[in-house]
């Protein structure tokens, strides 16, 4: 199955119209779920409790037609309960594969940072290989596999800072904000007069692509062209984080092929068979924010990792 990018646009215009009947605002959030959707990278989502993450990562698989696993990520959760486990069949005296549900298609892994980082590993072969190593024995995962993982401000209580090596298989941290005024009294107006638990399907969300159309949007980024300006403009962005006085670590290479590949995703969404550094611009931040660390000295001053990033990239000269 083949798709131009036009048809890249259009599916990706109903999947945000499909959504957007469940959540109300986050029209920048659902815009960056499908760059990363359509680039094959995976999304970490952070905010205070009850600004709808969950409710998003779901109503998003439900618009996708995606087969939707959850893990609710616990202090007590092993890795075997993420993976799954070989198990003796005394009737057949084998062993057999009983799966985890990360055999799935997209996974929500809600509050990762609720779980300590020996099972948070239990993650990294299969978001960087899609694949899951058990007993020796190397089971594939769905080529549409995407970990969509929520957590809270690290401020919060009983939490756990997830490691570098988890941080930097994730292409975006998007920060959760809470609604403004007029959004929040339209949540209220909708969700205030219904009872129970809420489902995507109730509020009319539906299936409006499948494992096959994502993947020919996917093949269709082979349309974009990525101009040796806009690479090396990438590169000398992503190097800059690594020499900068605030940051005692900066991004990988890794990052660098992500940001690239991401603003491939954006020109295509935007209809366009080339990437202009606009695209790289509007992405820098939510792909290195999760990748950096400040020095202790910019700590203590109180820097951010957003104003800094904004200001590597006003800093760091694009082609014209």
């Amino acid at each position: 199955m083949t798709m131009s990018l036009d048809e890249v646009r259009a599916l990706a215009e109903a999947i945000r119209s499909e959504v957007s009947k469940a959540i109300v605002g986050q029209d920048e959030m659902i815009d960056q779920l499908l760059v990363a959707l359509i680039s094959e990278g995976h999304v970490l989502l952070e905010g205070p409790p009850g600004t709808a993450k969950t409710f998003l990562a779901n109503s998003f698989a439900t618009a996708l037609g995606l087969d939707f696993g959850r893990i609710q990520f616990t202090p007590d959760l092993l890795p075997g309960d993420i993976l799954g486990s070989n198990l003796f069949n005394f009737q057949t005296s084998q062993f057999t594969l009983t799966r985890g549900p990360i055999f799935c298609e997209l996974l929500l892994g809600d509050e990762i940072n609720r779980t300590p980082p020996k099972t948070q590993a239990a993650l990294l072969e299969a978001m960087q290989e899609r694949l899951v190593t058990l007993d020796g024995e190397t089971h594939e995962l769905p080529t549409r596999f995407m970990v969509i993982a929520t957590q809270n401000p690290i401020e919060n209580q009983g939490v756990y800072p997830l490691p570098e090596a988890q941080l930097d298989r994730f292409l975006f941290k998007l920060l959760v904000p809470y609604p403004d005024e007029s959004e929040e009294a339209r949540i209220v107006n909708e969700f205030g007069k219904r009872q129970g638990p809420q489902h995507p399907a109730e509020l009319g969300v539906t299936a409006v692509a499948d494992p096959a159309k994502l993947e020919a949007a996917s093949k269709a980024l082979d349309q974009v062209t990525v101009a040796e300006e806009i690479t090396q403009y990438v590169v000398r962005l992503v190097r800059a984080t690594r020499d900068h006085a605030d940051l005692s670590v900066g991004a990988s290479p890794r990052a660098a092929v992500m940001l690239a590949n991401a603003a491939r995703a954006r020109a295509a969404l935007s209809g366009r068979d080339y990437v202009i550094p606009d695209d790289v611009k509007a992405l820098a931040v939510p792909v290195l924010r999760h990748r950096l660390t400040l020095s202790p000295a910019a700590e203590i001053e109180g820097r951010d990792l957003e104003t800094l990033v904004a200001e590597l990239v006003e800093s760091t000269e694009a082609p014209r």
